[in-house]
């Protein structure tokens, strides 16, 4: 029995790995129904597969890859064209195959798969007839197999030189001695059955059939005192170098690898400490050795065990030139797929994830981007479209491109339909750049299919996409040109278990961000900080940056004082960019990524912990999920964080005073009746010169300043310049309140110092709260 299972479990392995390249290579037969060398390799496929289902007594399949066998003899000895029609009907048969391997896999045997060939064996004889494949009708009820005395002697002479059989010989000679084997198998059961004792006899005769013990790698590895076997065992263990480990033995050396780089970590910190006490000491530089040798080793180790677990992508490469194929059929397109850089390797856990996402984009590309013969000649480009799927190693990543030359997507159609939808307002709309209007085609239930097919149309998939390949830490990233193409840019780390990441500290709490979406880490003076409509951000450079502190997306007590100088951490999901204010960075540390178990599980935010050198947990950053809830944050970072002495106290809103600087009476009196509930003082200027001769008066201490752009004798830009130059004056709240909305507009706001940029028309209540904010009023 124990020898029966491992035949089994060879068979199973071997036949996997061979449907594995066929998909890919039947596809490619199609278009070159020549490459005789193609033909060659799919038939022995079909007959290996035959020949060991039929060892091991599996009726179902040995009849279907017996027609298929035939379908594909006649091909390769050109008695057969390989057409569209013909393939339909031999893929169909290649996924019959994969569901009987399947059953055999899970059920141990492929009679109870619930698959029925009934039709198709019928198709396939009727095609290696030269018959269409529609004309043949349901094979009649099978006839039950020879018995062994029924089956004819070998018509082949024994004194004959095998060599000079022709090949039709040879397979008639396979096909009557598998006929023998299955006879004696079949009397072997019989035998054991009724009792016993004639099972033993009939196997003596069986025995001379069954492999040598001595093929096995295995038994070829173990010593014997036999010296004229020696050369024998050499070739053989020189022939085999590879051995087949259980996953679950991986996974465990994977873990304990990450527990001895956890080990590392502890000890490099422990020997940092002993260091600092005892500075100078001789035993120091010898344990300082020992340490970085067991540092370079554990990472050795870890790379190596590591790659074991490397898996080529081909193996999910493979299937899309059938996808492709079967799509292009069903929209009567013509699609050439070029697949590149698939020896490219990652993680087993993460080849077998990208498989979804993968499948959904290259359909979309199908369906979406290349257009149908017609409109392509019409468009000047060839009639078959090109999608182009490459894969290759960009640091400890591994970048998949899936590149289109189909219509490109139309940026204004999906900010239009955006806003239909209501997913957008129209002043986002007109702000958001291309990259921005790409990215909502990744929300769930966004299409823009015209209508539902079995494709598309439905509004799923592309939420799916980006949901599993943030899962994996990844980032997805569009570029397209209309009338040109579309590429989708996907990029993965190598492995999931170990990455680098930057510890950093937020008042009494310490996190880890993945190193990897790390951009820069800068230091910052509060002042250059500034509110936009609520939004935090800061000036770098040629950009503006929104900013969220740490500490309020995870709802961090304010313990500690904040100074005038804080770390700004530069974060970014493909062009997407946010600014994590932190107050201080710890250093760069490789951490093993743990779960934190079903009660902590799906904390947003939050992709796993880890344990530190110190022996301490800290939680690791999920940047993708903190790049939407820095958008539900609404904190004035700048009055929260200011150094500056607390204000006088205020004792009635009366005590709170706002200068208004409109030159339109009707624009004041909106204002004043807007703030009139506030119970505040206004003071009235009709210019900005005026305004600024107030200020400069000090007659009044002024808790904020609205402010017009468009004014005789000084505009609001100017004002708020020569505001800012007193430095008492820096932490003022300047708002303005204009009818001015474009982008440009508002980016001088940020640059000439404005705390909050309020554009006309808008609501009583939506300038009182505003108001109220930067004034903290009660």
């Amino acid at each position: 029995m124990d020898d029966m299972q491992e035949l089994l479990e060879d068979f199973l392995v071997e036949s996997f790995e061979l449907i594995e390249q066929i998909d890919h290579d039947l596809v490619e037969l199609e278009s070159n129904p020549d490459d005789l060398e193609l033909l060659n390799r799919i038939f022995r496929v079909a007959h290996t597969v035959k020949g060991s289902s039929s060892f091991l007594n599996f009726d179902t399949l040995t009849k279907l890859t017996h027609h298929m066998e035939d379908v594909l003899n006649k091909a390769r000895h050109g008695e057969l064209k390989i057409t569209a029609d013909v393939m339909d009907v031999v893929l169909k048969s290649v996924d019959m195959m994969k569901g009987l391997l399947v059953s055999i896999r899970d059920n141990g045997n492929d009679s109870s798969s619930g698959i029925d060939i009934s039709q198709i064996c019928p198709q396939l004889t009727a095609i290696s007839e030269g018959q269409s494949p529609t004309s043949a009708t349901p094979a009649p009820a099978a006839t039950p197999e020879p018995a062994a005395a029924d089956i004819p002697p070998s018509a082949i002479p024994e004194d004959i030189d095998p060599n000079t059989l022709s090949e039709d010989q040879i397979n008639a000679e396979i096909e009557r001695l598998l006929k023998v084997r299955k006879a004696e198998d079949e009397a072997r059961r019989a035998a054991k059955a009724s009792g016993g004792g004639a099972a033993s006899a009939t196997a003596p005769a069986a025995a001379p059939d069954k492999p040598d013990a001595a093929d096995k790698p295995a038994a070829a590895a173990k010593p014997t005192g036999d010296g004229a076997n020696a050369p024998a065992k050499a070739s053989a263990n020189a022939s085999d170098q590879t051995i087949r480990v259980e996953v679950g033995r991986l996974d465990y050396l994977m873990n304990l690898v990450g527990e001895l780089v956890l080990s590392k970590n502890r000890l490099l910190t422990i020997y940092n400490d002993v260091e600092e006490r005892y500075d100078g000491e001789q035993f120091l530089e010898e344990l300082n050795q020992v340490v970085s040798s067991l540092s370079l080793v554990t990472t050795d180790v870890q790379l190596a065990v590591m790659k074991t677990r490397m898996q080529p992508v081909a193996k999910v490469f493979n299937k899309f030139p059938r996808v492709v194929r079967d799509i292009g059929r069903d929209l009567n397109k013509q699609i050439d797929l070029i697949i590149s850089g698939e020896e490219t390797e990652l993680d087993k856990s993460i080849v077998e994830e990208i498989g979804d996402p993968l499948t959904h984009i290259i359909r979309n590309s199908c369906d979406h981007g290349i257009e149908d013969p017609a409109t392509r000649k019409a468009a000047g480009k060839p009639e078959k479209g090109t999608i182009e799927l490459k894969a290759y190693n960009e640091g400890n990543h591994i970048v998949i491109e899936i590149i289109d030359d189909g219509k490109g997507i139309d940026a204004e159609a999906i900010r239009i339909k955006a806003v239909e939808r209501g997913l957008i307002s129209e002043n986002e709309a007109d702000t958001m750049s291309n990259k921005e209007i790409y990215s909502i085609i990744f929300r769930p239930g966004f299409s823009m299919a015209a209508k539902v097919t079995n494709i598309s149309g439905r509004g799923v998939g592309m939420d799916v996409v980006k949901t599993n390949v943030e899962k994996l830490h990844g980032v997805i990233d569009i570029d397209s040109e209309i009338g040109k193409g579309t590429t989708l840019k996907l990029k993965i780390p190598l492995t999931l278990a170990i990455i680098q990441s930057l510890l950093v500290g937020t008042q009494e709490e310490i996190y880890a961000i993945p190193l990897a979406n790390v951009n820069e880490t800068v230091r910052v003076s509060v002042d250059n900080i500034y509110t936009i409509e609520g939004k935090n951000v800061l000036r770098l450079r040629d950009e503006v940056l929104s900013l969220v502190r740490l500490s309020d997306l995870f709802g961090v007590k304010q313990v500690l004082e904040s100074g005038d100088q804080t770390y700004v951490v530069v974060i970014s999901v493909a062009e997407t960019k946010l600014g994590i204010i932190v107050d201080n960075l710890i250093g760069q540390e490789e951490i093993v990524i743990k779960s934190l178990g079903s009660y902590l599980a799906n904390i947003d935010g939050i992709a796993g912990g880890t344990i530190r050198g110190d022996g301490r947990v800290t939680l690791i950053v999920d940047v993708g999920v903190i790049m939407d809830m820095a958008k539900e944050v609404k904190v004035d970072i700048k009055s929260s964080m200011s150094a500056e002495a607390i204000q006088k106290a205020k004792e009635s809103p009366a005590d709170y005073k706002v200068l208004v600087v409109d030159d339109s009476k009707m624009d004041r009196t909106i204002i004043s009746k807007a703030l009139a509930p506030t119970g505040i003082t206004l003071i009235e200027a009709t210019n900005g010169l005026e305004a600024l001769n107030i200020i400069k008066s000090s007659e009044h201490a002024f808790d904020a300043v609205l402010i017009d752009i468009e004014m005789p004798k000084m505009d609001g830009y100017t004002l708020a310049g020569e505001i800012r130059k007193y430095s008492k004056y820096r932490n003022l709240p300047l708002i303005a309140v204009t009818s001015r909305t474009s982008k440009s507009d508002r980016l001088r706001g940020v640059e000439v110092g404005m705390t909050e940029y309020i554009t006309k028309p808008y609501s009583a209540e939506y300038l009182e709260n505003v108001v109220r904010k930067n004034i903290k009023l009660p």
